[in-house]
């Protein structure tokens, strides 16, 4: 379905923000400790920043989804085992609920809403659905990271359940360019595909 922004209404919009956090994005967080930084993902927070100002002064909502490593006995987390392989750097006091490390960055702060999640979809066993029913939201401009992870499973699981969704196109990212290009093309057969720039300036023309 597709989003013309120009005629939506922006009360019942959200900018959904996927894993925007210091542990992933802050030269001090989890991922640049453990050697995983990537430039296309640091430079995300400075393009989306519009569109959420944007939004914000229209009367939309900002919705942050944060992935979160739960603590268990002695507040060691729960990692699963695939993620472990992946990032044996992870450990105690990463992505830990209510740390620096597990907030949004500090140049999308506020959010209205934020979502604790524990997969790749914000939408798999979290509130968002039931926040953003209650809220009256219908249209969801999706950014973060990353493009064929966290973003791709929380913008399809929003197709299935008939929000309609735009894909901020240069507002997400992966590790590799290549990833996120094919990704982009993949979810835009189902999302409205803007860059930041076109969103940001249509919301500013409300």
């Amino acid at each position: 379905m597709s989003v013309d922004l120009s005629a939506t209404d922006l009360g019942s919009t959200a900018l959904l923000i996927v894993d925007l956090q210091n542990d992933f994005i802050h030269p001090d967080g989890a991922y640049a400790r453990g050697g995983q930084k990537s430039d296309a993902i640091a430079a995300l927070p400075e393009r989306v920043k519009p569109v959420a100002d944007a939004l914000r002064d229209k009367g939309g909502w900002v919705i942050s989804t944060q992935f979160t490593l739960v603590p268990g006995k002695g507040g060691e987390p729960f990692i699963s085992p695939h993620l472990k392989e992946l990032r044996p750097f992870l450990g105690k006091g990463d992505f830990a609920p209510g740390g620096w490390g597990h907030s949004l960055v500090d140049t999308l702060q506020p959010a209205d809403v934020t979502i604790e999640k524990v997969a790749y979809s914000a939408f798999y066993m979290t509130r968002l659905e039931w926040v953003l029913r209650k809220a009256g939201i219908e249209t969801l401009i999706i950014c973060g990271i990353v493009t064929n992870g966290g973003v791709a499973s929380t913008l399809r699981d929003a197709h299935v359940r008939d929000f309609r969704t735009v894909l901020l196109t240069d507002g997400c990212a992966a590790f590799k360019t290549e990833t996120h290009d094919r990704s982009v093309a993949d979810l835009s057969t189902i999302a409205t595909p803007l860059t930041c720039a076109q969103a940001a300036s249509i919301l500013a023309q409300r």
